[in-house]
Parts: C-alpha cells; structure tokens; sequence
C-alpha cells in the first residue's frame, strides 16, 4: 500500500509530489496519463516561466526539466502511460482506492492512504460556446493549435483570427506570427481582456495585432476549410448589435475561450465542488470535503503562472505528508470564506485557525477591472479584519493576500473577501 497517489504529472504532481517526499513520505507513487512528465509545460516553449520560482526566465519545458530533475534525485515512483479511472474513496478511515489502467500492466486496484487530485485543466471548445456558422476544417482551440506547431512542427494555417483573448490566444498570436502566418485580429467579447497585461503588450501590441474588445465571431463560412468569418460588436448583454458586422477572409480560426478543471475524477470521488471555481471546495492545506484527499493547481482553480501552480501544489503535498504521518484527525474548527462585492471567487473556501501554521493565504480574482482599489475581509459580525491596498486590480490576474493567525482569533463566519475601488 501506498503512503500517498499523485494524479498528474504536470507541474502540480511535480511538486506535490517532491514536497511529499522533502516532508517524509517514502512510498509515493506519481501516475501521468502522457508518455512524458511535464504536462502542459512541454508545448510552451516560450519564455516567462519561473520569474517567482527560480528568479530568471525560463521556457515551459526548461521549468518542467527543473522538476523532474528534483523528482527523479527522490525515492518517488512514477508510471507513464497510465490512466486513473476511478478514485474511491475508504469508509471509516479505510485506505482509499486509485483504479488505473495501462498497456503495462493492465487494470489495477492501487490502495493509498492519501490522494493529491493535480490532473489539470482543459479547454473550451466551439461546442461549449455555440457558435453558428458552417463546419469547415481550420477550427482549433489554441492549446491544440499550439501543441501541432511547437511539438508536431505542424503550421496550421497562413491567416488567422483568434476568438478570446485569454494567455493562450495571445501567445498563440505571436507565435504565428513568428512563424510566417499573419494574425488578422484578436476578438474578444468582454470590454476588457482576459489575459496578463505583459501578453497583450508582447504577444498583440508589439506585432500590431489589432484587439477588438466587445466583439465575437457570429458566422464562420467555408467549405472543407474556413474562408472568412463574421465579427460583430455586442452590447452590455452580449448579444450582437445589427450593423457592425465585418467580415474576415482567413482559413483558421483559433478559439482561446477558458480553461475547465479536468474534475471527473473529483466528481465521482464525491468531494465537495465550487461551482464558481469548477473545482473542489478546499480548506486552507488543499484538503478536499474527503479527509485524505487533496487537489492543487488548474484542476482546483485555472491559474495564471505555473510558479503560482508549483507554490499551492507544494503546500498541498506537505499537507498530504502532515496528514499520513500524523494519522489524519481533525482540524478544528472552519471559518467558511466568502466571495464579497466584486469578488468572483476564493481558494481556500474554508479556514481552521487553529490549524494554521503561519498566515493564511487566500487567492481571488475579481469580476471587472478596477483602478486603485481596497480590499477587505471582514466577519459574520460585520468586523473588519484586515484592508489592503491594490493600484489595480483585474480579472485576468490572480490576486493574493495572506491573513495572519491573529486576525482570526475570536473571529466568526463567514469571512467575506471583497474589493471596491476608491473612487476620487
């Protein structure tokens, strides 16, 4: 039997795992779906990556050779090719069940005192956002699209329009662009871009690729291949505005509309879910609603930078070592954390005071973009906690602030986090 099963082997298992092992688990087993560890990091050969981690820039694959080198210097074990089917969780304190599958060693029943969830995320697709128009071939969501050119070597088209402007979509324009295609526009139908602001001005800005915001592709025409697809502008409901149609002539067309945690294991697992993160509801060490089972990274809540991934996946993986070591228990009492005005949502959803062992860190991201701006978290009594100032803040961009123990001694829930912006 195994001390602890980690399910993924992306940047999140990566670390979750190794700080298992730093922490003094010894018999930890690392399952990945791929034929490779890395993950998403293998098809993002451009540069950004480990600013916060390791203080210099490095590329996708470079960040995930770092891991692997760490991973492969401990005892873990680590199966490729292997798919989870199923996790079980144990009654009454029993070991929980990882069921997998693979050519190896066909299906099998692997027993686990603990279980840290870090199968990532995935993308929306045309289906998910109904867009009309015909079905011809061009059609690629932008990790697709970036997977085909920097792994396969595959260009998949001479003139684009990418639709969303998430980190992705934005990469993906100057990729192409390196690469000889011409990027006609990036189109987005919120009034504000969801992505950093360091990809705007680097992957759009610098190559002049025109971003319409409040816009969307309503048509998409074409037979056997995309010939040209309809922009429209849309109001405050979204809807397209007659009249402000224009009309692109490109054979591709790149959709860069969301991320999804990857939560069917999780769901079936029966943990408890957040239907505002898609992930699942966790309290301060990344435990899940199943005592023994936690979850970290993209497959808890989409984030912007893999060194923020690491980071978390970290915490839950000494989270998981503490549990196993000391026999699992109780935590405490929970404060639960509540989204406020102008808040979408929070990780952790709940907190136990007395089981801190430092600051609590909180992780949100706010409906709008906002100039300067406060944040506050105050309690079920109305009690302001603790303010912090922010000289902007934006949906695209994670936001964190760290609560020390103290302020939440006597305090009663629910914590609200909220953020208004100070208006002159």
């Amino acid at each position: 039997m195994y001390e602890l099963i980690v399910i993924g082997g992306g940047p999140a298992g990566l670390a979750a795992a190794q700080a298992a092992w730093q922490a003094g688990l010894r018999r930890i087993l690392l399952l990945e779906r791929d034929c490779e560890l890395g993950g998403i990091l293998n098809q993002c050969i451009h540069n950004g990556f480990g600013l916060h981690r390791f203080g210099e820039e490095l590329t996708g694959p470079e960040y995930a050779g770092r891991f692997i080198e760490q991973l492969a210097a401990t005892g873990v074990e680590v199966r490729l090719d292997t798919m989870v089917l199923a996790v079980q969780p144990g009654a009454g304190g029993a070991p929980h069940t990882v069921r997998t599958l693979s050519a190896a060693r066909g299906a099998e029943a692997l027993e686990t005192r603990a279980v840290v969830l870090a199968m990532g995320c995935r993308e929306r697709t045309r289906g998910a956002i109904s867009i009309p128009g015909q079905r011809p071939a061009g059609v690629y969501t932008a990790g697709a699209a970036q997977r085909l050119l920097n792994m396969e070597g595959l260009l998949v088209g001479r003139r684009a329009v990418i639709l969303g402007s998430g980190d992705i979509g934005l990469i993906m324009a100057r990729r192409l662009t390196l690469e000889g295609a011409k990027v006609l526009a990036c189109v987005e139908v919120m009034p504000y871009s969801g992505g950093l602001v360091r990809n705007i001005v680097q992957c759009l800005e610098d190559f002049d690729i025109p971003l319409y915001l409040s816009h969307t592709i309503t048509d998409i025409r074409g037979r056997g291949r995309v010939e040209s697809v309809v922009v429209s502008e849309v109001g405050p409901d979204r809807a397209p505005i007659p009249g402000t149609e224009r009309v692109f002539e490109c054979d591709t067309v790149l959709l860069s509309v969301g991320l999804i945690p990857e939560n069917e294991l999780t769901r079936a697992a029966g943990a408890q879910m957040d239907e505002r993160t898609k992930g699942a509801a966790v309290g301060e060490d990344m435990q899940t609603s199943i005592p023994g089972i936690f979850a970290c990274g993209n497959v808890l809540h989409v984030h912007d930078l893999a060194d923020y991934v690491s980071a978390e996946s970290e915490r839950a993986g000494r989270a998981a070592a503490r549990w196993v070591l000391s026999g699992g228990g109780e935590t405490g009492g929970a404060l639960a954390l509540c989204a406020g005005e102008g808040v979408g949502y929070t990780v952790p959803q709940t907190l136990h005071p007395g089981a801190l062992e430092g600051p609590a860190e909180v992780f949100f991201r706010v409906r709008s973009p906002m100039g300067e701006a406060h944040i506050t978290v105050t309690d079920g009594a109305g009690r302001q906690l603790a303010r912090f100032a922010r000289p902007r803040l934006a949906p695209g961009e994670m936001e964190h602030i760290a609560l020390p123990q103290k302020l939440l001694e006597g305090a009663c829930g629910p914590l609200t986090v909220a953020a208004k912006e100070v208006r002159a």
